[in-house]
């Protein structure tokens, strides 16, 4: 389908990183075993629990997206998932002005993008430029997001550029640690959003499209002379695998399946009930904790009983938040305690998020909501009765969510599921009609907050400017310092929780079932899958690479 293009080899360059001021994140589990030396070639068999939305990074949302994106793109910072700090990639150094609007790049000589072209300054203007312009909100949602207030990028000289911000942005330098602001080529930046999405995309990753099949597969082919890994890859040069072939398996028992039986060798959201199975066909279960917001109710507070902040506040309570975990997951997940999952930085655990049924209770019932005859409250003849959508982008979603119903009913409350597809889900959070919505987000860096609840980012719950939340953000997006940034994102998280605009339930964790023929597998600091060090043990089936 596409076409394969000149490469250049290029050499790996000696760099210094002015330090980052990125907090620590918790250590992935390892990837690595002690089966031998990597081997160069063969295939990664890889089951996707979803159809992949896009081929584009910067129109990726989803894991399962995101996995299949990630390696056609490099970065021009990357992030250690061991520290949080940021370590240069395709950008040798930088500097952040003091009021953290003007962010200068020296880029790393001698890379290229997969269709020939060079990196250099203009490279990265266009692929930025494409991000707010041509891309925009609408199909860039977290890039986009990112580059609020963007004002344009200079180019100094072929290596050097500047990016500039009508306001401070201090979260931007960990943004470019993110595939949404990959950098592309500028063939892919004067590209569609529709043409990069059916695979029309050049990058600098160690690896290029072969084939792109919209919501069935995904094939990608080494890139041959890459040479310019990050410093967060155990090495830096050409990728041990020759292909990575990604399919859709949306049932979790024929992903587990065929992985214990050698057809796949890994899998995406491995569930309690098929680590043993796994375990049992020597394979391994690998898991990391996600960072950025946990998985939760987002009320639309424009609509409906959850316009009532009494309705929403009260549900915080009304959630055992342990059970789900016990019932539904295992100790690899954990019970939300706010907003943020525990290992993001800026994370304070909240006593608003904590299970006492009673409190709940007491609480609609002084709000006016009223047990009916049903069991199910009423007020002024209104039934409090909510659908929540979403999306089966987690596999256990719909179970947890059921389970959750039951809880939520012995409050009398009546909630009503809609699961619908990710670009159903998508199109609601845009259009608004939906009346809850359930998701998650995955960040390091507790600025995720801002792109969901500002008024002047996504808004998604469709709240009313709350002066204090907007200063917290404008607060965090004014300093770099980690302590400082810190204290406002504690206030954000306090303000959305008092106003009751997200009902955390589960922090969750990724959990890759991994076959016996893979190994190095390893997480980023955003709980995502990296395959630079991926290799497998040869079979049959690699006669074909």
């Amino acid at each position: 389908m596409l076409a394969r293009l000149p490469r250049r080899v290029t050499l790996v360059v000696t760099v210094l990183a002015i330090a980052a001021g990125a907090s620590a994140c918790t250590e992935p589990a390892p990837g690595a075993d002690d089966t031998g030396p990597p081997r160069t070639g063969g295939t990664l068999r890889y089951g996707l629990s979803q159809a992949p939305t896009c081929a584009d990074p910067a129109q990726s949302s989803t894991n399962q997206t995101i996995y299949v994106t990630r390696p056609i793109v490099d970065s021009l910072t990357d992030q250690d998932p061991r520290t949080g700090a940021l370590v240069p990639w395709l950008a040798q150094r930088w500097e952040v002005s003091p009021d953290s609007r003007r962010f200068t790049f020296t880029l790393r000589p001698g890379v290229t993008f997969s269709d020939g072209a060079p990196l250099d300054a203009t490279a990265v203007a266009r692929s930025f430029d494409s991000v707010v312009k041509t891309l925009g909100p609408v199909k860039a949602a977290l890039g986009a997001s990112y580059l609020a207030g963007y004002s344009g990028t200079t180019i100094v000289d072929p290596q050097t550029v500047v990016v500039e911000f009508t306001r401070p942005n201090a979260q931007f330098l960990q943004a470019t640690s993110t595939s949404q602001l990959g950098i592309v080529s500028p063939a892919t930046s004067a590209r569609s959003a529709a043409q990069r999405c059916e695979g029309e995309v050049a990058g600098t990753g160690p690896f290029v499209y072969t084939d792109y099949a919209q919501d069935r597969s995904a094939t990608l082919e080494k890139r041959k002379g890459y040479a310019w890994g990050s410093s967060v890859a155990g090495h830096t040069g050409e990728p041990y695998l020759d292909r990575i072939e990604f399919t859709v398996v949306p049932e979790s028992g024929v992903r587990t399946g065929s992985l214990a039986s050698g057809q796949l060798d890994a899998i995406s959201d491995a569930l309690p009930q098929d680590r043993t199975i796994i375990e049992g066909a020597q394979g391994r279960v690998l898991t990391t904790p996600n960072p950025g917001i946990t998985f939760g109710l987002q009320p639309n507070v424009s609509r409906g009983v959850l316009a009532d902040r009494a309705v929403r506040v009260a549900l915080l309570s009304a959630i055992d938040r342990q059970e789900l975990v016990d019932t539904v997951l295992d100790d690899t997940f954990a019970p939300a305690t706010s907003v943020l999952a525990r290992n993001t930085p800026g994370y304070v655990r909240s006593p608003l998020v904590t299970f006492d049924r009673s409190r709940a209770e007491a609480q609609l019932d002084a709000a006016g909501w009223r047990r009916g005859s049903d069991d199910i409250r009423r007020k002024d003849g209104r039934k409090l009765s909510f659908a929540v959508t979403f999306s089966a982008v987690f596999a256990a979603n719909q179970t947890v969510l059921e389970l959750m119903q039951q809880q939520l009913r012995l409050a009398g409350v009546d909630m009503q599921l809609d699961l619908v597809s990710t670009p159903e889900s998508v199109a609601r959070q845009s259009n608004g009609k939906f009346d809850a919505f359930y998701y998650n987000s995955t960040r390091a860096d507790g600025d995720i907050l801002r792109v969901s609840f500002s008024t002047r980012g996504r808004n998604i719950g469709r709240a009313p400017t709350v002066p204090a939340l907007e200063d917290a953000f404008t607060g965090e997006l004014s300093t770099s310092d980690p302590a400082a940034r810190a204290r406002f994102i504690a206030t954000a998280q306090q303000e959305i929780l008092d106003n009751g605009f997200f009902i955390p339930t589960i922090e969750l964790s990724q959990t890759i079932g991994q076959g016996s023929r893979a190994h190095g597998l390893r997480f980023d600091a955003s709980a995502r899958l990296r395959f630079d060090d991926t290799w497998v043990t040869p079979d049959s089936s690699d006669s074909r690479s």
